[in-house]
């Protein structure tokens, strides 16, 4: 996985935007926990808003790394099977599926954050989920409304 800032910054009024880019590759589940705190860090209280602009990704709060990563793509190969016909049918077999997956893991987030750290749980963790393999670089666009 590999992080870089779009180099798109902007603070008005108090509020501020930053774009990240994540190489997310073919994994369905990618971890932005310690770059949407580092984000966080010493902001003070506010919300923050967790943004994917794009058609067939979205964000989550689930735990990880105790196999929840493998019980969502189950979930999914379930619910939206790859290998049934889809009227949306460009891309690589089963990318209809994709395009389903926002409408269900929504593309954006508000997540609040208590002096400068995200308030999660112990075991959750702020994830993107993109199931579509044929482009493997996503946007995240992160904005703090101070509070």
């Amino acid at each position: 996985m590999r992080w870089r800032s779009s180099g798109r910054e902007s603070k008005g009024s108090d509020v501020l935007t930053r774009e990240v880019w994540i190489a997310s590759g073919t994994q369905l589940v990618t971890d932005l926990t310690a770059t949407i705190a580092d984000f966080c860090r010493d902001l003070g209280d506010g919300l923050l808003n967790v943004f994917v602009p794009h058609a067939t990704a979205g964000v989550a709060v689930i735990e990880i790394g105790s196999g929840s990563e493998h019980d969502l793509q189950a979930t999914i190969d379930r619910l939206w099977p790859p290998d049934v016909p889809y009227s949306h049918r460009h891309g690589s077999p089963g990318h209809g599926r994709d395009h389903v997956l926002p409408a269900f893991v929504a593309p954006s987030l508000v997540l609040p954050v208590v002096g400068g750290r995200l308030a999660l749980g112990t075991w959750q963790s702020v994830v993107l989920v993109d199931s579509n393999g044929d482009n493997p670089e996503r946007r995240v666009r992160l904005t703090f409304v101070p509070g």
